[in-house]
């Protein structure tokens, strides 16, 4: 085809290791800044990120020619490796979960991602994701989907 034109928006949770709270005020602003580097080199444009202490939500915008595993794998590869030269210990949770959404809740998605840190005042991150899963129709075993 002569030209292929996507757009894939995904919603991205993932949590450090152990869900430790590792991301402090000090470096949140530049890890953040640092992971959309990484989605702006894979053509995976970062469109919106926002966490605690303990995890990010990501909003991109995938790339037509890149596997959305092949993405984390990059960024918390990378990220990792970043922010471990800043932190003694630092580690991403194994996993990750993704949900594709429509253009329609994009803006409700940014929202949802830049109020993060008001969000978990009242609700644990397990909660959170658990609510997600059941939102997009998730199947999950609660003995493995937390490591």
């Amino acid at each position: 085809m002569a030209s292929t034109l996507t757009k894939v928006l995904v919603h991205i949770v993932f949590s450090t290791k152990h869900r430790e709270p590792l991301i402090g005020p000090g470096v949140e602003a530049d890890l953040h800044a640092y992971i959309g580097g990484i989605c702006r080199n894979m053509d995976s444009p970062l469109l919106a990120i926002n966490g605690t202490a303990d995890h990010v939500h990501m909003m991109v915008s995938m790339s037509k020619n890149v596997a959305l595993s092949d993405l984390l794998l990059n960024v918390k590869r990378d990220s990792s490796k970043w922010m471990h030269e800043r932190t003694h210990d630092f580690a991403w949770q194994s996993g990750y979960f993704a949900f594709s959404i429509g253009e329609s809740n994009a803006a409700a998605l940014r929202q949802y991602i830049a109020d993060q840190k008001e969000h978990h005042a009242s609700v644990s991150f397990v909660d959170e994701v658990r609510s997600l899963l059941r939102k997009y129709g998730v199947a999950w075993d609660e003995e493995h989907v937390w490591s």
